[in-house]
């Protein structure tokens, strides 16, 4: 059984499953439903708690040996089995399998605590097996355009009132950190009476911007059209160290996608099939956005970008003049839909379109 972490207080309450599996990237919602699983568990009266960690050499074997050994002090534990970025491997898979199979026998609880799984994980056998026993709590990073509710609905459990704005700004300012996005909450709960409700300028005065962003955030909000956060999470992935050449690719590889499917499409072929023609394919959920970005940019400007990321590319190997992250930001900015310093450049580096001479 899937349930989601927002979800996970209303099944605990109902049910204590025997086993749990908590896989995911965001520190905060990881955290927080293990410690759910644990405070349940102590509930129902299970105190003893043992933990195995999988590293390399990790024996599969200590997993069925400790379902096995009966306590000299309790009668049910929590086995933690602590799987991280590590895949179970044939010898996992059949313990986990193994386990699975009596797990209705048993009074102990497994919790499973694992980073982000990949899809061949998630349809194996063995993983199969244990969400059929037990419950599966994928904790995924909230979406940016979700991520101001959310921030309203923490800030309540701290005893504050974020207005709109406010949530807004807060938001952006932890974008892909909630972490960062409780702690300045926290803050501002101690610096401000309880019920208090804010607005930006509180939140401003009393935050710092701790947003974390990665390469494929910068090509979602380039595909939506979200021109402001394009050119931001290029800042920021230059602050945080972020080489050029990871963001050009990105980029690339993201205007070459474009290109194909408009190719496919300007053969008669649907969205639809351009999109499943693509490898790797696009999944449905990001079409729409493919979609937008196409009506937003035509053929001649997708060629134009293309030009211009190659230069960009010869600039980061020193064989051209232009400035490279401001380049990279204009290149951005203009796939998001906006228009930036690109046409100055064009002219001023001599980058021309096809059958332009």
């Amino acid at each position: 059984m899937r349930v989601y972490p927002d979800k996970l207080s209303e099944q605990l309450a109902r049910k204590l499953s025997p086993i749990y599996i908590v896989a995911g990237e965001e520190p905060l919602l990881h955290m927080e439903a293990c410690d759910a699983i644990r405070h349940r568990a102590r509930e129902a009266g299970v105190e003893e708690r043992e933990i195995l960690q999988v590293e390399q050499g990790f024996g599969w074997h200590q997993l069925m040996e400790s379902a096995n050994n009966l306590s000299l002090f309790a009668t049910s534990r929590l086995i933690e089995l602590r799987l991280g970025s590590q895949s179970p491997g044939q010898e996992g898979a059949r313990a986990l399998e193994a386990y699975a199979q009596q797990a209705d026998s048993s009074s102990d609880i497994l919790l499973i605590s694992a980073g982000r799984m990949e899809r061949r994980l998630l349809q194996s056998k063995w993983f199969k097996t244990l969400e059929g026993k037990g419950v599966h709590v994928p904790v995924w990073p909230i979406d940016h355009q979700r991520l101001h509710f959310w921030v309203r609905d923490r800030a309540g459990r701290h005893g504050l009132d974020l207005d709109q704005e406010a949530a807004r700004l807060l938001a952006e300012r932890t974008e892909g950190n909630l972490l960062a996005a409780d702690q300045a909450l926290i803050r501002l709960a101690l610096v401000h009476p309880a019920g208090a409700r804010l607005n930006a300028q509180a939140v401003a005065a009393d935050t710092e911007d701790s947003a974390r962003f990665d390469v494929f955030n910068l090509t979602d909000a380039c595909l939506r059209g979200e021109r402001d956060r394009a050119v931001r999470i290029v800042s920021g992935l230059r602050e945080e160290g972020i080489e050029a050449p990871v963001v050009l690719w990105a980029l690339t590889r993201e205007l070459r996608t474009l290109l194909s499917v408009r190719q496919h499409m300007d053969q008669g072929q649907s969205l639809e099939h351009a999109c499943k023609a693509q490898r790797p394919m696009i999944p449905e959920k990001r079409r729409p956005q493919y979609q937008q970005a196409l009506k937003r940019l035509p053929l001649k400007r997708l060629h134009k970008l293309l030009l211009l990321s190659q230069r960009i590319d010869q600039a980061i190997k020193g064989a051209a003049p232009l400035p490279t992250w401001a380049s990279l930001a204009d290149l951005a900015l203009t796939l998001a839909g906006g228009r930036g310093m690109l046409a100055e450049m064009a002219d001023s580096y001599r980058i021309t379109l096809p059958g332009r001479g």
